[in-house]
Order: structure tokens, then sequence, then C-alpha cells
């Protein structure tokens, strides 16, 4: 019967299997099997022999009951017995994706339990079982004997090279109910020698996302620590919540305990993590890093952050905290509750600080809370302008120098019109109220220390224009726009007797050109008649590329004494601020940045970031420079960082990078890496140096290998 039936017939018994066809003999003949829902079979040629009650399929034979499929050339089904046996380019198809190729196979009717011969397995991370044997069971274990187990594709150019990794095993089991696939007598081969036996092995399976186990240990050295070995743990408390325990020993300062948990709510979620320590000295040492967010409902949600440290050192020493520095000069603790409604904003926060450099005093560090933020943005009047309303109540309070309590209010109203030719324009005026109360605020000079009740107000007008002009020839476009910008406001914002809380760190750049107020913070304003001034360009390309340039400058008629010496702002006429963005089409990207002397043109603050070349050839760099301002707590800094990556093949990248002092003509730090990695295997390699010194951190070589095996974790060594 060549034609292919493709027809149903659903039955046979209760345990075994369906074929469906137009059998050899009377309609009546077919009623004689019971009828088996759930249960289909098409193949080219469907026989039956009635009197051993035996069915054969052959020719692209596909069953499939229960979620399973079983492909093969032939199969013969037993009544009697309730055996299938299946054999030619035979294939079952898991209900956890798994796809079982084997040469010949004995199943029972609901293809759970049989006997397969050759079998090969692919999983559903398309890593591969092969093995000589194997028996399925209706429990979902696979007990597969001689077996192989490698993600690793074989050499197309010969198949009969072993892979680069692989886990031979006496005997594995999976274990689909549980997930596990488990090794007896294993050892693992590299490149087809072996390297590490075990008698017993186990990992989740391909379906698993989250389960409890050890992770990659790690072991390596340090001038500082000595020997270092950690092995991490890893437990899943419930579908929601997880903790990693990693007990970490070092030779010269004792055992350190480190721990992360992390649970997810309906509203929510909480993830902290911390280390503790008893140190060659006896002194307990330690961190703990938490975050927390609650959503309340669709307007309020409230959270806290925790940054806090034994010490200013413990971080960076342990390796908790590797960034330079020049960025975690401190560590922010916060709670908050803010709330979004229409053109509303409300907020609620608590701030505690911790210095982590040499000279900071905890004594003058300040304690906030409450402080409160209020923001409405309103909506457009009959006469076309925008209300809006800013208020801020703020409390900080020292253990030693100044506290301060404050009320601010901010108001304006702003009004955009179109002008005949073209041109935009808005109208804004806006006031500021302050009210301030302070203890020992330090004046300095002969006005000495004040106590007391202080404020100001400033009324402010400001009027903003712009000219937007566009050229289309060809593929390019160009746009050019003059920006002007006049304000006016009375002399006189600052008096002594208001603290400086938030607006201590100051920058005259591009980014404020056109800012009413510079400052950061609301403790200092901007006073008196001023004039902003620039011009935008661009050129645009339809491929993608384009160069755009922003150039400006400020003018104010008579100098303000807030803005600090080199500043930039401190005299009349401002520095020149600039940038420029170059990015054409292809792999060049360069983003500079500047601020030049207004009377000889030299540079008081660069920026450059340049990103150059393919993949297979790429070039960063990152070049610093600004001059230090008066009274500022920064340094002057000229910093260069660079990089370049290669890809050398499919298979093999590397990079080399540096960063450099060159005010104090210092190399900071350097590294040297090369990366192997392939569809199951990432081997890496990295060497650097750090000479940075602060206190008890000391100038560092370090050399780290480590080895991920795709599907089983990694492997990591370090020494320096």
């Amino acid at each position: 019967m060549g034609a292919r039936l493709g027809i149903r017939i659903a039955a046979l018994l209760v345990a075994g299997l369906v074929a469906g066809a137009v059998l050899a003999g009377t309609p009546a003949a077919a009623q004689e099997f019971p009828v088996e829902a759930g249960v289909y079979l098409t193949a080219d040629e469907v026989t039956y022999d009635r009197e051993s009650g035996t069915v054969t399929a052959r020719g692209n034979v596909e069953v499939s009951r229960d979620d399973r499929t079983l492909l093969a050339d032939e199969i013969t089904y037993a009544q009697t017995t309730d055996v299938l046996s299946a054999s030619g380019n035979v294939s079952l198809l898991e209900p956890t994706g798994e796809v079982l190729f084997a040469s010949r196979v004995e199943l029972s009717g609901d293809l759970k339990d049989g006997i397969v011969e050759d079998i090969r397995v692919i999983l559903e991370d398309l890593a591969r079982i092969a093995a000589n044997g194997a028996r399925l069971s209706a429990d979902d274990t696979t007990e597969m004997r001689r077996a192989v187990y490698s993600p690793c594709d074989l050499c197309p150019d010969d198949p009969t090279r072993p892979p680069l990794w692989q886990i031979k095993a006496v005997k594995v089991v999976h274990d689909k109910k549980r997930k596990m696939i488990e090794y007896s007598d294993a050892w693992m081969e590299i490149a087809g020698v072996p390297v590490a036996y075990t008698p017993y092995f186990s990992h989740p399976d391909p379906t698993v996302r989250r389960r409890s186990g050890f992770l990659a240990p790690s072991v390596g050295g340090s001038s500082d620590l000595g020997l270092i070995a950690q092995v991490p743990y890893y437990y899943v408390i419930d579908e929601h919540s997880d903790l990693t325990a990693t007990p970490i020993y070092t030779d010269k300062e004792g055992p350190l305990l480190a721990a992360e948990y992390r649970r997810m709510f309906q509203h929510g979620r909480i993830e902290v993590s911390g280390s503790i320590t008893e140190d060659s000295e006896d002194d307990v040492r330690g961190h703990i890093f938490g975050e927390g967010r609650l959503d309340i409902d669709e307007t309020w949600r409230a959270g806290i952050d925790v940054e806090r440290s034994s010490d200013d050192t413990f971080l960076r020493r342990y390796g908790f905290n590797q960034q330079s520095e020049f960025q975690q000069s401190e560590l922010t603790s916060r709670v908050f509750a803010e709330g979004f409604r229409k053109r509303n904003y409300m907020a609620i926060n608590a701030y505690a600080f911790q210095g982590l450099r040499e000279f900071d005093d905890p004594g003058t560090t300040p304690w906030v809370f409450p402080m409160l933020d209020y923001n409405h943005v309103g909506e457009v009047d009959r006469y076309g302008g925008r209300p809006s309303l800013d208020a801020n109540l703020m409390a900080l309070t020292r253990t030693g120098g100044t506290d301060t309590r404050r009320l601010s209010v901010r108001g304006g109203w702003q009004r955009p019109f179109v002008g005949a030719i073209g041109d935009l324009l808005s109208v804004e005026a806006s006031f500021q109220g302050d009210l301030y109360h302070v203890d020992s605020l330090d004046r300095g000079g002969t006005d000495g220390e004040f106590s007391g009740v202080t404020g100001r107000f400033v009324p402010q007008v400001a009027m903003n224009w712009r000219y937007p002009l566009a050229k289309t020839s060809g593929t390019i476009s160009q746009s050019i726009e003059p920006i002007a910008q006049v304000i006016v406001s009375p002399y006189g914002g600052n008096p002594n007797a208001i603290p400086n809380e938030d607006s201590q760190d100051f920058e005259f750049d591009e980014t404020n050109l056109f800012s009413t107020n510079r400052f950061t913070g609301v403790d200092r304003v901007e006073s008196g008649p001023r004039v902003n001034y620039g011009l935008r360009w661009g050129v645009f390309g339809n491929k993608g590329g384009s160069t755009t340039i922003l150039v400006g400058q400020s003018y104010r008629l008579k100098s303000d004494d807030t803005f600090a010496d080199q500043s930039g702002l401190d005299d009349d006429l401002s520095d020149i601020v600039a940038r420029a963005h170059v990015s054409p089409r292809g792999h060049l990207d360069v983003y500079y940045r500047t601020r030049l002397d207004k009377d000889d043109l030299s540079a008081r603050r660069n920026e450059v970031k340049l990103s150059a070349g393919p993949p297979a050839l790429r070039l960063n760099a990152d070049y610093v420079f600004f001059e230090r301002q008066a009274d500022s707590e920064f340094p002057a800094r000229e910093e260069l960082t660079t990089s370049v990556s290669a890809q050398f093949s499919r298979y093999w990248r590397g990079q080399v990078s540096a960063k450099s002092d060159l005010a104090d003509s210092e190399m900071r730090s350097a590294g040297l890496g090369l990366t192997y990695e392939d569809e199951c295997l990432v081997f890496s390699t990295n060497l650097t140096r750090t000479f940075f010194e602060d206190r008890d951190l000391k100038p560092t070589d370090a050399i780290l290998f480590s080895v991920t095996f795709k599907t089983l974790g990694e492997v990591a060594t370090k020494v320096q």
C-alpha cells in the first residue's frame, strides 16, 4: 500500500499504540481494535497480521502520543506483549525538548519504557550525550552506559577527532523530574587527554534556570592577603528568593564570609550583599550594600539604599569595590518615598554619607533629614503660557560644624512665541524665595560665626531667542542655529549668612551655557544682568553620518564674586565653551568638549573621546584635562586612558589598556588580556598592574586565568 495514508484510526490497547490505515480486510476488521484517543500514526505502508496481533509500518513512519513523537524507517508493534520495535534512522522527540537518536529501540506502547541501542541525545541547549546503550523508564529517567557528554562541535574536516572537551562516564543518568544529569565514575578529557577524575559529578539539565549547589571555586594569591581560596554556594530559598554565601580563606588575614540575598515581590524587590571578617590585627571589618524598592500604588513608591563600610580601604583591599580612586569617594545611604501624578512630583528623602578619602572628617559629614521636594508644571493658560512651581524643605545636621534648615520656593511662568521670520522666542518670569535657619556658620574673614535666621528673595526675567535654518543638498542636510539669551535679576543674591551646602561642585561648560542658574543646587544663585549667546551647526548624511558643533560664551555687566577664580565665569566676559561630535558613516566616533580662556584661547578644560576602527582592530581613547578652581576640593587633573582591542580570528581576541596621570607623569594602571571563545569554552588570561597607593593599599601586580566550560560553570585562578 504505497501511498502515504496519514489516517488516524485511534485504535489499539490502553497501554499501546494506535495505527491508522485502510487495513487489508473488511471495514469490520478495524472494529476489532478498542478505540484509544490521542494517538496518531502516518507511514508510507501499514500492514496488520491478525494471527499474531502485529502491526508493521514502513517508510517515513511517524508515531505521536502524549507529546512524544517517534520517527523511524520501520516499526513493529506486538499487541500481545505491548512492545514496539523501531529501526532505521530512529528519532524520539521528548516533551522537554530533547531529541534522542538511535539505530534501534524497543519501547512500551506508551513510548515511555524501553531499551535503546547506540543512543545519541541532543539537549535543549544543543549539548550532546552519546552512549552505547540506554534504558528509558516511565519515571522520566534515562540511564546510559559508557556515555560521553559535550557541547562542543566536532571538527568538520575530521569528525573522528575528539571534541575540545568532553566528560566520559561509566554511567550517566538524566532524571527529567529532578532536572539533573548525574555521572558515575567520570573523567574530563581536553583534546582527548584525560585531565581530571571524580567518582560522582552532577549538574542541572538545560531546562533549569535556578538550582541550589556549589558554584565554581577560585584560587589565587595576593601580596597583601596571601593565598586566597573561595567556594561560593548558591541556595534557592523559594521561587522568589535566593542566597549566595561565599566563604573566603586568606592566608595572611584569616577567613572572610561574603553573602548576597535577593527577593522579588509582586510589587517590589530587595537585594542585600555584605561581608565580615576579623583580620590579623583582630579588627572586625566588613561592609553592607542594599537596595529595596516597593510600589505602594499607582502614584507612590518607596525605597531604601544602603552603602556602609567598616573603614575607608576595606572595599578596595578585598576587591568589593573595583572603581578607581577618582570615582567612589563616598558611600551614600538613602531612604525615600516619591509620588508621580499628572504634572506633579513629590519626594521625601533622608540621606547619610560616609567619606572614603583620607582627609574626610566624620564630624563634618552631614545627615540630611528630611528633604522634601515638590515640582509642578501647569497646563497652558489662556495667554499661551505655562506656570511652574518648585518647593524644597531640608534639614541638615552635623556632629561638628554647621547645621542648616532651609525652606525654598521657586515659581515661574513661561510663554513661547514664533516670530515673523520663523525665529523662536520664549519669555520667562520667575522668582526664588529662601528662608534659612543656621547654627555655627563660619563666614570667614572678619565676619566671624553666624547663627540665626536669614533669607533672600530673587526675582528674574529671561528671554530666549533661536533662529534655526536648514538646507538640503543632495544626500547632505545642514542646519545652523544662532542662539541668544538675556537674563535680568538683581545683584547680591548670595549673602555670606547663607551656607553653601549643595552648590559646591560647579563646572561651567556647554551643558549649562543657557541655564538661568548654573549652580547645581539651591544655595547659590546667579545674580545681575547677563547675556548668553552661541551658535549651533550640524551636517547630517542620509545614511547616518553626522557632525555637530556648539560654541558659546556669556557676558555680564558686572562681575560676580560668587564664582571662584579659574571657574570661567569670574570676570565680566566668560571663557568660551564648545562641543564637537564627529561621527561619519563607518568606524569612527570622536567627541570633544573644551573651555578656552577668553584672553589667549588657552585650554582650561579639554575632553576627548575617540573610538576608531572595525571590530578586528578597535582603538578607544579618553583624554581629560581641567584646571583646579579656587576653593575646590578637587585637584587639577590630566589623564589619558587608552585601549586597543583586536579580533585575531573567529575564536581569538585580545586587548591592551593603560591609564596615565599626565600631570604627574605617572602610570596609574596597565593591562593585557587574551581570550579564546568558541561554542563550548571560554579561556581568558589578564595581566594587570596598578600603581595607586592609599594607606594600606599598595601597588599590585595580578595575573588572572579563567576557564568557562559552557553548560557547566567557571574555574578561575588568580595570582597577585
